[in-house]
Formats: C-alpha cells, structure tokens, sequence
C-alpha cells in the first residue's frame, strides 16, 4: 500500500482525514480493477479543487495588481491553472508515485499521464480545502504554483491560444469567446473531443483533442487563423 505520509512530509501538511488525500489520489480506473477499495474516485473533489483555486488565484492576482486589465489578469490566471501547468508542478512534487492507477492505466505516459496528473492537482486542493480550510489552500498554492507567476509574466508564457483569442475579440468586437462540447467519444480513460468557439452565437471554428483543454486550445488557434486576428 502506498504510504501517504511521505507525500505529507514533503509537502509539509497533515491530513486529519488520510481517506480524503487517497481519494484525492484514486483515479477511476484503479477502482475498476478494485471494486472492494473502500474509496470513491477523485472526480469530485478535483471539480471542488478547480473552484479553490481559481477563487485564490484570481484573489491574488486582483489584490496584488491594481493597475492591471480584467484581460490580462485572465490570462495570467489561465497560465497557472492550464492543464500543462498544473501536470508539470504535480511531476515536480513526486505526485506520480502516490496515483492510484488501474494497471494499464499506469503503462500510460505521455499527454494522457499529464492530464492525470493535472486533475490529480486539483483534486488534492479540493481535499485540503475539506480537510483544513481556505486558509491552508492559499498557503499551499502560493508557495507552490503563485510563485511561478513572476516568470511566466517575464518570458511571455501566457500568451497561450486561447488566451490570445480571447484577448482579441474582447479588444475588436467586445465579445467574451465561449466554447461548447459538439461532438465526445471514447472511454472514459481515452476520451475525445471536438468543441466549438463561439462568439456570441456565431460558430468562429472547431477544435479537436484528447481532453476537453486541448481541443479548446486547438479551437482557438483555428479562430485566430479565420478571424486573421
């Protein structure tokens, strides 16, 4: 069995409730191979997660920069919690040796392992949040993933597609891109999908991808090509 403690001692905080940091890191598959696992999966609080921490970084962010637009303190805020992003400060914080994968799903590298990764993340937030509080989660997430802001800011990294995109058509026509599902498939460990950008109702173009994130993204690059923005 996996002992979680190290991962507690790494990262400096204790779990009152140890069941709710495993289920941070149950991925579905692992409970498909162990139907008696006394755990749910981590989708639930990786979707709890994902509300903590936009909340504190848009606190941050709109605390820390007075001066700074609505456009570019989103994509500030995108390039933190992007699913490339998160992924990576998950690998560099050891998480890959406490997933709890099915077998197969555990030969999985790659992309598919750095979206695990990402919502694993997350799903951790919304276990700390559970578990300690609001507080407790901005001490974690400054001192782990704000702190890479400064570089992100310096080397331009936020200039992402769908960033990009965004930050045109509210300049041009003053309207927010939204982006819709049209089309999923696959299961659940291999999904795919096609979505839509839309400005206003208007269909802008179509993106396809392995997670919802990257057709987004690839949504948004084919918008910038159509629109020649």
């Amino acid at each position: 069995m996996i002992d979680f403690s190290k991962l507690e001692k790494k990262l400096n905080f204790k779990f009152k409730n140890k069941k709710l940091l495993m289920q941070g890191f149950c991925h579905r598959s692992y409970l498909n191979e162990n139907p008696d696992a006394d755990l749910a999966n981590n989708e639930r609080l990786e979707f709890l997660g994902d509300a903590v921490l936009e909340l504190v970084i848009t606190q941050h962010l709109y605390q820390k920069y007075p001066k700074k637009s609505e456009g570019e303190l989103t994509n500030w805020r995108a390039s933190l919690v992007n699913a490339k992003m998160l992924g990576e400060l998950a690998q560099e914080l050891g998480f890959n040796d406490f997933l709890l994968l099915s077998k197969g799903e555990t030969k999985e590298l790659g992309k598919a392992r750095q979206y695990i990764l990402a919502n694993t993340f997350e799903a951790l937030i919304g276990a700390l949040y559970l578990d300690q509080g609001i507080k407790n989660c901005e001490k974690f997430i400054e001192k782990y993933l704000i702190k890479k802001l400064p570089e992100i800011i310096e080397k331009g990294l936020f200039r992402d597609a769908k960033s990009g995109f965004q930050e045109e058509a509210q300049e041009k026509v003053g309207i927010t891109p939204t982006y819709k599902v049209l089309k999923e498939w696959g299961p659940d460990h291999a999904r795919h999908f096609i979505i839509g950008v839309f400005l206003n109702q208007e269909l802008v173009a179509q993106g396809e991808g392995s997670s919802k994130q990257e057709a987004e993204d690839e949504a948004a690059k084919s918008a910038l090509k159509t629109k020649k923005w």
